[in-house]
């Protein structure tokens, strides 16, 4: 299985790769950040069994992107994916040639199902039984103000992160880099990669990529860099 994912969500991207490299030993992903790179792969090589299009990344313009990949590769699937779609932007894309919508509110086993559905040749649109009509891309009715925060704390406390533990916690959520890290606290490379793999332990992951995901699933975390930006 050869796939084509778009997405300028680096940590969406890289979770979905290693989803798919899981469930499908062997299959070969090639990623783009925007829809010029999308065009540019596309150029060198085309025989991809699904190309998979954030709907709201850059360069999509609207349904302009989708409308290119059907007119110039008509026999290759093509689907959408989005956090954000509404009722009528999926109506929309399914109208113009998608093979698929993907909402990013899927688990990551439904989201692995889908693809494979469509490689075998089906369609894949989910239907939210209770509302009657296309499954949201976007969760409804948030909790009150503060709850979800209060609830991440909650967790956080759990692990038993030390202080500065904790601190690097919000750079590494937020995408940050070893060196990002070490810079901003004034700290060695090799003194935050100690701290890292710390935090890795307490997760019970092996690797920063699978702590950022475990730690967002804990709830929000505060960006420390955005913090800083409004002092």
């Amino acid at each position: 299985m050869k796939l084509l994912i778009a997405d300028d969500h680096t940590l969406f991207r890289d979770t979905l790769v290693q989803y798919i490299e899981r469930a499908s030993p062997g299959s070969r992903v090639v990623l783009a950040k925007d829809f010029g790179e999308v065009r540019k792969i596309l150029d060198t090589e085309s025989d991809f069994d699904l190309i998979l299009l954030d709907f709201r990344m850059p360069g999509m313009r609207g349904f302009e992107g989708l409308k290119y990949i059907r007119e110039k590769f008509p026999q290759k699937p093509v689907a959408i994916m989005s956090g954000v779609a509404e009722q009528a932007n999926v109506k929309q894309a399914l109208e113009l040639g998608a093979r698929g919508y993907f909402p990013k509110t899927l688990s990551g086993k439904a989201l692995i199902e889908a693809i494979q559905s469509i490689v075998k040749g089906d369609m894949f649109v989910p239907y939210d039984s209770d509302n009657k009509s296309y499954m949201p891309a976007y969760y409804e009715d948030p909790p009150e103000p503060g709850a979800a925060e209060a609830e991440a704390q909650a967790n956080f406390d759990k692990l038993g992160l030390t202080p500065r533990e904790t601190q690097i916690m919000g750079f590494l959520t937020s995408g940050a880099t070893n060196k990002d890290i070490a810079q901003a606290l004034g700290l060695q490379v090799v003194t935050v990669k100690l701290h890292v793999r710390s935090i890795c332990r307490k997760l019970g992951v092996k690797n920063r990529t699978q702590a950022a995901l475990k730690l967002r699933d804990f709830g929000p975390v505060r960006d420390p860099r955005k913090e800083s930006d409004k002092d």
